[in-house]
């Protein structure tokens, strides 16, 4: 566990240029303090999911972020400026990812299974973005700020605009094997 708040540390630092050092963030990051909370609520969830819940609920009054405690978050997941983001229950995020303030990974419905979308590896999603549903992000897409994604985005695909339209499309890079279980030690 140790190992992944570091990495969040590090992801932080390396990706946010105004980022002075790894105290400062430590100290000053919203949505660093909003990843290691739900890393924390999502280990206690399968056991004892009222006080992941509560974990969670002081995690968003705290951070403005709110991040359903069984959502499942990969490593070195970036969430700069924070405010306003909301990760539903069974969204899926891949490693290596950044989200910026206000980005919505919602549902639509109330059916059983999957309502949120699985975001891919290496994927940004802009400010204020917002996808819907049981869709699929491929790794290395891009989605601009503000869009509203219901369809799957395919892999290298940048999709900007309401509803969202794939803009460009670039080969992706393999990915590098790691998992994303948020409770390894």
């Amino acid at each position: 566990m140790l190992e992944r708040l570091l990495e969040d540390l590090t992801a932080a630092t390396e990706r946010d240029p105004a980022a002075r050092s790894r105290l400062e963030v430590a100290l000053t990051y919203p949505g660093v303090h909003a990843l290691w909370a739900h890393r924390f609520a999502h280990c206690l969830h399968p056991r004892h999911p009222l006080l992941a819940r509560v974990v969670a609920s002081a995690a968003r009054v705290l951070t403005g972020v709110d991040i359903h405690p069984a959502a499942s978050l990969g490593r070195r997941v970036f969430i700069d400026h924070a405010v306003g983001v909301v990760i539903g229950e069974t969204a899926v995020v891949g490693d290596d990812v950044t989200l910026f303030h206000g980005v919505t990974l919602g549902g639509l419905g109330h059916t059983p299974g999957r309502r949120h979308p699985e975001v891919g590896d290496r994927v940004l999603i802009g400010a204020g973005a917002t996808l819907l549903g049981p869709i699929t992000v491929g790794d290395d897409a891009r989605v601009g700020a503000n869009s509203v994604v219901l369809t799957d985005v395919p892999a290298g695909a940048t999709v900007v605009g309401t509803p969202a339209r794939v803009v460009r499309s670039v080969p992706t890079r393999a990915g590098d094997g790691e998992g994303t279980a948020a409770c390894d030690s």
